[in-house]
């Protein structure tokens, strides 16, 4: 089976310094078999489960019908939060 949607994770805003360097605008994409850009292992670890199951297509009942493409994650970083931003299907 192929998964049908790619995803984007882009850095929508930064408080404070990360770590491992995100700034705003930064984007890894989640291909069928890649993932091209850098990405903080903490911030994959966090939303992985979430990009996983956007790629095989699940809505989550928190999103309004106008925005169930895209969902705010922030990374685990309490003291240095870098939000991040996913989008699906785009064909």
């Amino acid at each position: 089976m192929s998964e049908p949607y790619r995803i984007v994770v882009k850095v929508l805003s930064a408080d404070g310094t990360c770590d491992f360097g995100h700034q705003v605008d930064d984007e890894i994409l989640f291909g069928g078999e890649t993932i091209q850009g850098r990405v903080c292992l903490r911030a994959l670890y966090s939303f992985l489960p979430e990009v996983f199951a956007m790629r095989c297509g699940a809505e989550f009942p928190w999103l309004d019908a106008e925005h169930k493409d895209a969902a705010a994650h922030a990374c685990p970083d309490a003291y240095n939060p870098v939000v991040l931003m996913r989008r699906v299907r785009e064909e």
